[in-house]
């Protein structure tokens, strides 16, 4: 990886964290913050949250007729969905410790938080849950695979990749074969979680 690759790289990753610590700002501006890793706010903020929740009958009454016909197909995908988070982990699970590489926390990416929040009602949080177990497996399923990738296969793309994984910046320039064999074992070792395997 030559050096202009690797400073936006840098850059990126800074301006990652300084987006993460305007966002936490947001958040304290809000009163929103952590209780034994727990997500509360101050009884004020709360009340007032529980005056503006919508009731279910009202929120029923007023969906459209469409938005309810096509509930049922939203949620069937949940079928395939638990059918994936199985599989993945299953793979993970057997494979990576083969590989020495470190297996992807799923808690890290399925984050359930939004239940804290006392102006949704049963079924916004019902629907925030569903959002939030669909985007989080996707993206523990994509953190998998882009360590497989990784370790099997560290050569970009010839394409832009639109949204790449974060590992993609390290792994070797398309058409390089000499690239990629001094690449190969590097990009293996960066994903083990033990020298030596």
């Amino acid at each position: 990886m030559n050096a202009t690759v690797e400073d936006l790289m840098h850059r990126i990753r800074t301006l990652e964290n300084e987006l993460e610590v305007q966002l936490a700002l947001g958040r304290a501006e809000l009163h929103v913050r952590l209780e034994d890793g727990k997500i509360a706010f101050e009884r004020a903020v709360e009340e007032r949250h529980r005056r503006m929740k919508t009731h279910v009958l009202r929120y029923l009454a007023g969906a459209r007729l469409l938005i309810v016909l096509s509930a049922p197909v939203i949620y069937a995908l949940a079928v395939p969905l638990l059918l994936l988070d199985l599989f993945v982990s299953v793979y993970q699970f057997m494979c990576f410790p083969v590989y020495g590489i470190d297996k992807v926390r799923r808690r890290d990416y399925l984050i359930f938080d939004r239940r804290y929040l006392a102006y949704l009602n049963a079924i916004e949080k019902f629907n925030c849950a569903y959002c939030s177990y669909a985007n989080g497996l996707i993206g523990y399923v994509r953190e998998i695979a882009a360590r497989t990738e990784q370790y099997w296969c560290p050569i970009k793309h010839a394409r832009k990749v639109v949204s790449a994984h974060p590992h993609d910046g390290q792994f070797a320039e398309f058409g390089d074969p000499n690239g990629y064999r001094a690449e190969l074992d590097k990009s293996a070792a960066r994903v083990r979680r033990r020298q030596g395997k």
